[in-house]
């Protein structure tokens, strides 16, 4: 079998070619001699990228070849010592102007490798490994980077490297948090000077508080992996090409690169969960001014790394799991960095900026104290985990929420707390918190704690919404029976109905439906399509019964798919409850197809979308379509759909859409009656309602 980087889905044999997955499709189906699958799975086979090129060759659809396919192939099969060298010699060649890049990929040999000993003498590496590089690898890697731009290089890099070496299974701060943190890192722009990511990752994040300081800035950056440090670099010579730019390589906590280094802004989104920090070799590090860490706390061993850097004044802007903010672990260095004035605020963001995105995430601002003025009395708690819920709503022209929103209201947050009047409280949302009301035996620091306790309403507005919601509660009950009123139904006798049937791959085969899934991208940096400003369907939208809420700039899709009315969408993952499943409506059409989602896209004239839905997702069906053991993937081939009449399937149709509608009326029911019972019980505690009995005379 063909090795991976050998292997192409039926969405990138589209992308070689040219055409469209339905023109693949009919190509599988038409032509006895395509070639056969290699790899991949039932739903997703994979084909030998040699024998498909052949097949396409013959054919007169293989395009010219492109200089990225020129360096996929020359790093085929080589050690991945030689990708290094290829990110080192990139990263020299994006600090060279256009006119020297062109002439780089037309150097001949010797000149080549002398050109790549500037790259590594510059890098001040002298690695002798590195050193023995072919110059055809690197003339290709030169055309890449003069063709397309040096990032380019690491696009083609990130396919056919893994491991320490590589960049695969890193998690690029997204751009918009890169903004924020930036933002945040950057307020006093005028007196920022210099700046450090010493978890640099790609460098996007530090590229982005460069951008904000002015020219001639010094940008610092350390990463353990030398091809992401070396892309680190490329960033930054392209995005912010005047400042004096100084990435390296190596462990930040273990191995600092920069030991004597005072900056005036630090940014961070650290390695998460890592207990294999260097907690035994460290204990006795001068960093640790606040305390030991545990072994459990990597990430108050990066916040200390990063004070240790600052200078006085300086401020660092962190990006750190909720639990550092309360586990008992920690809770000695969280009243230190409270006592002598480091820790400015915490603010919790709401869940899907960053991995795991199944978490909203903290954003811990720090400072370094100064000797010659007071320490901050209060810090900044602010719960901003809700916020994804207010921003605007998709336009019918199916357009994703704009974080923009929650951008504008954090960092507006922030400058009211450090401006010099008075901070105003912002009620169940922002508290400016005295430190000596947070020193207590938990230094529990999680803002939902603090600014969740806060009188939210009037004891009048409260009525209101309490009555409020006790007519929407009696509309949505009475909806609920309405819903439940199901029949008429009938038996079927003595013994359940029987009917032929056929699989879901049998019906595509014969045109009745076609199936697609939402697969993301193997590259972080594909070029975005004109489909990239609609919103993504993904599974979790399916689960919660809501709207489509990805990004397609975040969430980079291999084969952008767009849904239209009348789809079946089932997710693939079977939870305890099986798969859910939904047909697109008037709020689905327009949106893409996310990962993790099969669509059947039934012929009208042949299926009833709602009859299809109703029998794909039947238990018993889903359960024999089921394959895994800890993960339980459905394979939507096998999904059984029973041969009917279109009248008998409408009728079946029409009363499983009842039964969504019943789903639907009992969940907001539901969702309404917790939420006028949560309204009540914190009115009552907190003192701003009253019940019968206990009125005020």
């Amino acid at each position: 079998m063909a090795s991976q980087s050998e292997q192409l889905t039926a969405a990138e044999i589209s992308r070689l070619a040219g055409v469209t997955r339905a023109t693949v499709s009919n190509w599988r189906r038409r032509h006895p001699d395509f070639p056969q699958p290699s790899g991949g799975t039932e739903a997703s086979p994979s084909y030998d990228r040699a024998q498909i090129e052949a097949w396409l060759d013959a054919r007169g659809r293989l395009p010219a070849r492109s200089s990225r396919d020129d360096l996929r192939a020359h790093l085929h099969g080589r050690p991945p010592r030689e990708a290094e060298a290829v990110a080192l010699f990139t990263a020299h060649l994006a600090g060279l102007d256009t006119k020297k890049r062109a002439e780089a990929a037309a150097l001949d040999d010797n000149a080549l490798i002398a050109l790549y000993a500037e790259a590594l003498s510059s890098t001040g590496a002298g690695q002798s490994g590195l050193a023995d590089v072919p110059a055809q690898l690197l003339r290709s890697a030169a055309k890449v980077a003069h063709e397309e731009g040096p990032l380019a290089v690491f696009d083609v890099l990130d396919d056919q490297t893994e491991g320490p070496v590589g960049i695969r299974g890193t998690h690029p701060t997204s751009e918009a948090l890169a903004d924020l943190m930036a933002g945040l890192a950057t307020s006093e722009g005028q007196r920022v000077r210099s700046v450090l990511d010493p978890a640099c990752g790609g460098g996007r994040l530090l590229a982005a508080a460069a951008a904000a300081l002015k020219p001639g800035a010094s940008v610092n950056g350390q990463e353990y992996r030398p091809v992401t440090a070396a892309q680190a670099k490329t960033r930054l010579a392209e995005t912010v090409p005047k400042a004096s730019v100084d990435v390296r390589t190596g462990d930040s906590l273990r191995n600092d690169a920069f030991p004597d280094l005072l900056v005036d802004a630090v940014v961070c989104n650290p390695p998460y969960g890592d207990r294999d920090w260097g907690h035994d070799e460290l204990a006795l590090d001068t960093r640790w001014a606040y305390g030991v860490p545990p072994r459990s706390e990597p990430e108050l061993a990066w916040v200390q790394h990063a004070l240790a850097h600052l200078a006085e004044g300086g401020r660092a802007v962190l990006l750190l799991p909720p639990a550092t903010a309360s586990r008992s672990s920690g809770r000695r260095i969280r009243s230190e960095l409270l006592r002598q004035g480091a820790l400015c605020g915490i603010i919790a963001l709401p869940p899907g900026l960053a991995v795991p995105h199944h978490i909203g995430l903290h954003l811990w601002i720090l400072r370094r104290p100064e000797a010659d003025r007071p320490n901050p009395d209060q810090v900044l708690l602010m719960d901003a985990s809700d916020e994804a819920a207010t921003t605007e709503e998709p336009s019918s022209q199916g357009k994703a929420p704009d974080t923009g929103k929650l951008h504008k209201t954090i960092l507006g947050t922030w400058e009211a707390f450090i401006a010099p009047t008075e901070f105003t409280e912002i009620p169940g949302t922002a508290r400016a918190v005295a430190t000596i009301d947070l020193l207590d035996d938990l230094v529990d620091l999680s803002p939902a704690r603090h600014v969740r306790t806060a009188p939210m309403v009037t004891p009048d507005t409260a009525l209101r919404d309490v009555l409020e919601l006790a007519e929407r509660l009696k509309a949505d009950v009475a909806a609920l029976a309405e819903a439940s009123e199901i029949g008429p139904l009938a038996s079927a006798g003595e013994a359940s109905r029987t009917w032929r049937s056929a699989t879901v791959a049998d019906l595509a085969r014969g045109g009745a439906l076609a199936v697609h899934r939402g697969v993301r991208a193997s590259s972080a940096n594909i070029p975005l399509t004109d489909l990239a400003d609609r919103p993504v369907l993904r599974a979790r939208d399916l689960l919660g019964g809501t709207r489509a809420s990805g990004d397609a700039r975040e969430t980079l899709l291999a084969d952008p798919f767009v849904i239209e009315v009348g789809d079946v969408l089932v997710t693939q993952v079977v939870g305890p409850q099986g798969v859910a499943t939904r047909v697109a409506g008037d709020h689905d059409v327009g949106c893409l197809l996310g990962n993790g989602v099969f669509l059947l896209r039934p012929d009208p004239a042949r299926l009833d979308p709602w009859f299809l839905a109703g029998f794909v997702s039947a238990p018993d069906n889903v359960n024999q379509a089921t394959t895994g053991s800890s993960t339980h993937q459905l394979v939507a081939s096998r999904l059984r759909v029973p041969l009917l009449p279109l009248d008998e399937q409408t009728a079946y149709g029409q009363a499983f859409r009842k039964l969504q509608d019943l789903r639907n009326s009992a969940q907001t029911a539901a969702t309404c009656a917790n939420e006028m019972a949560d309204l009540i019980a914190t009115t009552l505690s907190g003192g701003a309602l009253l019940p019968r009995g206990a009125e005020l005379p």
